[in-house]
């Protein structure tokens, strides 16, 4: 997908990533040991005063930091986010076409806004996870025809 014009570069050096790794360690052992519906961050009351958050909240910052810290570039993507054929092409790592020949075919929803196609973000994710369970399932027919035709080394 390209990088929108207001991205943020988050690949973090060496130095950083270490500090975002020990972080999102800690706050792996805080929620790991927590029941609590909402978990309050303090602060010292001075500068910033203390917020509380749902453990689901802090688990997907948990997760970006562990992502940040293996020096993986992050994109925060609203739920909702529509991605015209190019953008989809590049973040199925396919062409523009085979994007245009599955949505006539059906296999991928869209809505046109004129001209051009919009594919729901979640549309494309349950797409990829399709394409990912059908590529599995082939492989393991492969794997089955092999060992039955004793080609299995």
């Amino acid at each position: 997908m390209p990088r929108p014009p207001d991205a943020i570069d988050n690949v973090l050096d060496e130095h950083d990533a270490a500090m975002v790794q020990a972080a999102q360690r800690c706050l792996m052992a805080a929620l790991d040991h927590s029941r609590a519906a909402k978990i309050r961050l303090v602060s010292d009351g001075k500068t910033m005063p203390s917020v509380e958050l749902p453990p689901k909240a802090l688990r997907m910052v948990a997760d970006m930091l562990g992502m940040m810290a293996q020096r993986q570039p992050v994109v925060f993507l609203p739920q909702k986010t529509e991605l015209s054929t190019q953008d989809a092409a590049a973040f199925l790592n396919v062409s523009r076409p085979f994007v245009v020949k599955q949505i006539d075919e059906g296999r991928l929803p869209c809505r046109k806004v004129g001209r051009h196609r919009r594919i729901l973000f979640d549309d494309l994710m349950a797409y990829q996870q399709v394409m990912h369970e059908e590529t599995e399932a082939a492989l393991q027919a492969l794997a089955e025809q092999a060992q039955a035709l004793g080609l299995d080394p």
